[in-house]
C-alpha cells in the first residue's frame, strides 16, 4: 500500500507492506508549474507514476518514481483542453483515466494513462437520438449541459446529492457506463468499451403509473439497474438485470398504503432543523414529488442497502441531509436548500426486503471518529481487503497516522 502526501513544496511517498508496516519512503520537491496531484498508476515493476496538472489541464506532468534508488523520470504530456471540459477522473486496474466532454462536438473523450503511455479514445454520440418526456429531440450536449454528468463510486456509498443527479457515470473493469434519466419515461444507458472502443446503447423503460405526470431516476449497482419513479399518489421501484433487461423485483405503493419495505422512518429535513418523521405515505409522496428523486444503492456483505430520496431541484441550492452526514461527516458540499426527504431499505441476497437493525458500517465509525477529533487534517479513506483505512495528519503529534476501521460498534 502507498500513501502520497503532498504540500505546497514537497511530495512524500510512503510504502507499506500488507501488515501496514512502513517499508520505504521517498521525498522530493514538487514542480511549481504543475502542482495539482490528479491521479496515479503503477507499473509492472510496482513503482508508482503520479500525474500532476497545471491550471486548466493545459499540461499534465507524468512522473515515475523509483523507490529502490530514489530517482524519478519526468515526462510532459501537453494537451489542450480548450474545447473540452473535464468531467471526472478514475483510478482502475493500476491505470488513471480522465473523462472529458467536448464543447462543440457531440462526444466524450477518455484519456488512459499508464507509466509513460497515454491513449485517447473518442466516443461519438452524434448518431444517437435523445428526446425529453415531451418527445422533443435534443442533442447529446443539450442533455448533459442541462444535466451535468456526476461520477459515482461503484464500491462505496454515494451521498444523496450525487445519486439524485440525472446523468451519472460508473467506472467498471473495462468500460464506463453512462446513465441518462432526463426523460422520466425511460433510462437511456451507454456502454463505453475501453478495449474495443465500441459505444453501445441500451434503453430501460420506466414502469407505468396511473398518472402520466411523474418523476424518475435510476442507479446502477453490481450488474443491476435500480429504477424509481413516482407521482403525487404512487411510488414504484424496479430492479432489472442490466444484461437481459428482465425485471428481478418490482414494488409499488399508493398514497393510502403503508410503505412496508422501508427499514427506517420516512423522514423530512428542512434547512438546519432536526429530521422529522412523516407518518403517512401520502405526505411523503407530496413532498417527494416537488423534489429531484433518486436512490443510492450500496452493497454491504450479502445485503444491499437502498436509500430512496428527494433533494431540491437544481435551481434550489442543497444542503446535505442527515443521511449524507451519517456517511460523510462534514466532508460533503454545503449548499443551501429548503427540504429533502428519504427512507432506507435493505435487500437480502435473494432480493427480498428485510427488516433488521443495522450495525454501524465502517464508514459510520470513521466519521464518528472524525467528528470527535476535529484537529486532524489531510484526511483520506481507503478500502483495503475487508476493512477501511483512515489516513490523516495529526497536527498536534506532527505525524501521519493510519487507523483501521471495521463494521460493528465502535
Amino acid at each position: 500500500m502507498f500513501v502520497f502526501a503532498t504540500d505546497k513544496k514537497n511530495i512524500t511517498i510512503l510504502k507499506y507492506n500488507s501488515a501496514l508496516f512502513l517499508t520505504d519512503q521517498y521525498s522530493l520537491q514538487v514542480n511549481q508549474n504543475c502542482k495539482s496531484l490528479i491521479g496515479y498508476s503503477f507499473g509492472e515493476d510496482g513503482n508508482p507514476t503520479l500525474y500532476w496538472s497545471s491550471e486548466g489541464f493545459n499540461t499534465i506532468l507524468i512522473v515515475k518514481y523509483y523507490l529502490e534508488n530514489k530517482t524519478c523520470e519526468i515526462l510532459n504530456f501537453k494537451y489542450s483542453f480548450w474545447d473540452q471540459d473535464v468531467v471526472a477522473s478514475f483510478q482502475k486496474n493500476n491505470m488513471f483515466y480522465i473523462l472529458s466532454k467536448y464543447k462543440y462536438k457531440q462526444a466524450l473523450n477518455v484519456h488512459t494513462f499508464r507509466d509513460k503511455k497515454v491513449e485517447e479514445r473518442i466516443f461519438d454520440f452524434s448518431g444517437f437520438k435523445f428526446q425529453n418526456q415531451n418527445t422533443q429531440f435534443l442533442t447529446f450536449n443539450q442533455v448533459i449541459i442541462k444535466n451535468p454528468i456526476e461520477k459515482i463510486e461503484v464500491d462505496d456509498y454515494n451521498p444523496l446529492y450525487k445519486s439524485t443527479k440525472k446523468s451519472k457515470v460508473y467506472m467498471l473493469e473495462d468500460e464506463i457506463i453512462l446513465t441518462l434519466d432526463h426523460n422520466s419515461k425511460k433510462t437511456q444507458v451507454f456502454e463505453l468499451n475501453l478495449k474495443s472502443h465500441d459505444l453501445n446503447e441500451k434503453t430501460f423503460i420506466q414502469s407505468s403509473l396511473q398518472t402520466p405526470k411523474k418523476i424518475s431516476n435510476s442507479f446502477y449497482q453490481d450488474g443491476k439497474l435500480y429504477q424509481i419513479n413516482a407521482s403525487e399518489s404512487e411510488l414504484l421501484l424496479d430492479i432489472k438485470d442490466f444484461n437481459t433487461s428482465q425485471t428481478i423485483k418490482s414494488v409499488k405503493v399508493s398514497e393510502n398504503e403503508t410503505i412496508s419495505f422501508n427499514n427506517s422512518p420516512l423522514v423530512i429535513q428542512k434547512d438546519n432543523r432536526k429530521p422529522i418523521e412523516l407518518k403517512k405515505t401520502k405526505k411523503f409522496l407530496e413532498h417527494l414529488f416537488l423534489l429531484d428523486i433518486g436512490l443510492s444503492v450500496f452493497k454491504k456483505n450479502l445485503n444491499t442497502l437502498i436509500a430512496v430520496a428527494g433533494t431540491p431541484k437544481e435551481e434550489e441550492p442543497y444542503k446535505p441531509s442527515a443521511l449524507d452526514y451519517e456517511f460523510f461527516g462534514g466532508n460533503v458540499p454545503y449548499i443551501y436548500h429548503t427540504e429533502s426527504v428519504y427512507f432506507e431499505s435493505i435487500l437480502d441476497s435473494n432480493f427480498e426486503f428485510i427488516h433488521q437493525k443495522e450495525e454501524p458500517h465502517a464508514i459510520d465509525n470513521i466519521f464518528y471518529f472524525l467528528n470527535t477529533n476535529k484537529k486532524i487534517t489531510s484526511k483520506s479513506i481507503l478500502k483495503f481487503k475487508d476493512f477501511y483505512i483512515l489516513g490523516y495528519y495529526d497536527d498536534i503529534a506532527k505525524q501521519y497516522i493510519m487507523r483501521k476501521f471495521t463494521d460493528g460498534f465502535f
